[in-house]
């Protein structure tokens, strides 16, 4: 056995250890921060100011509070997002924000593009992937490709950008569910719209109707206009909704040129919302290029008309904007 006494290590006396009063220390966590009890029958501003003021709840709060100053003092708020925003419902909802003149500008990827123009077309998207891999009749419905494609040529021919090109079409098309499509409403109101697509990775590309000039070219002027939005986000809130690569390498580079070409783009405010958290959303949007950035993990469905009707009723409170 060994010799208890022949110790290599100390033998620490804890009657020695340093403390301290728990009421001197400074917590993180307070009863004031806590949820409240609400009532059945509770209005929504009351519900929402029951929520604890702590993690998740607090981000929620001060993003909301960011944002809804943003807008009173005449900042700007745009939004990068991915395809499942819109397969989940929430096109309607981003819609009602532009109506509003709250939300300036939306980027999408190009899986948000093709969701968008389904349902605008035929109020209804997202196929069975696995089923249709099996034969190869995965993403060859004929109409999406045919809409998406075309505008990326007229987008060319009139020297505008994907995202207007593709808005226009949508409002011309009289299509029965247009008002379910962000990027027609974005053509109604003005406003800017982009489109990012990735070469190979949409179904739209899987069709002889592509024209590479005109998808490179639509979609280079749509960087350059996304670049242009960006300048303008000075004291401003920049959102990304749902994209886990390509809008936050996108919008990553449109601060980069705004910022060398002398626009600032000071006291920027970004957040993510995700449903799991990803190494690019939380670098490129919340770390990197913000003065202050906030990361929201949860599902889409739940958290965006969250947020929606807590910034509407946030401005309500100052007379800006009713829920």
């Amino acid at each position: 056995m060994t010799d208890p006494e022949n110790r290599s290590y100390p033998d620490l006396d804890f009657r020695e250890l340093t403390t301290y009063s728990v009421r001197t220390r400074k917590s993180l966590v307070r009863e004031s921060d806590f949820a409240a009890r609400v009532e059945p029958g509770a209005d929504f501003a009351t519900f929402f100011d029951s929520l604890p003021r702590i993690l998740a709840g607090r981000t929620l709060h001060e993003l909301v509070d960011t944002m809804a100053k943003a807008h009173r003092g005449g900042a700007r708020i745009a939004a990068g997002i991915g395809g499942h925003v819109i397969k989940v419902g929430i096109g309607p909802l981003l819609v009602d924000l532009m109506e509003r003149g709250i939300l300036y500008a939306i980027a999408m990827n190009g899986a948000a593009a093709i969701h968008d123009v389904e349902l605008a077309m035929n109020g209804q998207t997202s196929e069975d992937v696995a089923d249709g891999i099996r034969d190869g009749s995965f993403g060859m419905a004929r109409e999406t490709s045919e809409i998406l494609n075309a505008a990326t040529r007229d987008a060319t021919e009139r020297g505008v950008g994907f995202g207007r090109a593709l808005g226009d079409a949508l409002l011309a098309g009289d299509f029965e569910h247009a008002q379910l499509s962000v990027t027609a409403a974005a053509a109604r109101l003005g406003l800017p719209l982009t489109i990012h697509t990735t070469v190979g990775a949409e179904i739209t590309h899987m069709s002889a109707t592509v024209d590479g000039r005109a998808l490179g070219e639509s979609g280079f002027q749509d960087f350059k206009i996304l670049c242009g939005v960006v300048a303008t986000l000075d004291a401003g809130v920049w959102l990304n909704l749902g994209s886990a690569v390509v809008m936050p390498e996108v919008f990553l580079k449109a601060v980069n040129v705004a910022r060398n070409l002398g626009h600032p783009v000071r006291d920027l405010t970004t957040a993510n919302f995700d449903m799991l958290s990803h190494y690019r959303p939380r670098v490129n949007v919340v770390e990197r290029p913000s003065a202050k950035g906030y990361n929201l993990i949860g599902h889409h469905e739940i958290l965006l008309p969250l947020l929606r009707l807590a910034l509407l009723t946030r401005l309500a409170d100052g007379d800006e904007a009713t829920p």
